[in-house]
């Protein structure tokens, strides 16, 4: 397993912004968000194809989280907007050769951060 460098994160109140940060030796082809809660799956909230930046967005985020990457930095970024008490989980960054759902396929991954939204 590849380990990122994955930075970020932290408690907030709802309706309130918070950035993830993960750092690659390599850019991947693809680059994704994983989240997961005490006693869940880690299941897939963000991903981007680095190729052609096509996106792809959990609808439970869709329209709050954008995902993003700098190239020159071997950076991708999760911003949260407008978050909710439901978006608390442990957040985790992770990078493979396609935006595979199931986390198994994953090499590469970060590892995790906390985020705590209060109501």
């Amino acid at each position: 397993e590849v380990h990122l460098a994955q930075s970020g994160g932290g408690s907030v109140q709802a309706g309130g912004s918070l950035r993830l940060s993960c750092a690659y030796a390599d850019t991947p082809v693809c680059m994704a968000w994983f989240r997961q809660e005490p006693g869940r799956a880690r299941e897939k909230i963000a991903s981007i194809y680095t190729h052609n930046v096509l996106t792809w967005y959990h609808y439970s985020v869709e329209g709050r989280f954008t995902i993003s990457f700098n190239n020159a930095k071997d950076t991708q970024y999760l911003q949260m907007n407008t978050l909710k008490p439901e978006d608390t989980a442990m957040y985790y960054c992770a990078g493979a050769g396609s935006c595979y759902d199931n986390p198994d396929l994953y090499p590469a991954w970060g590892q995790g951060t906390q985020v705590t939204v209060s109501s």
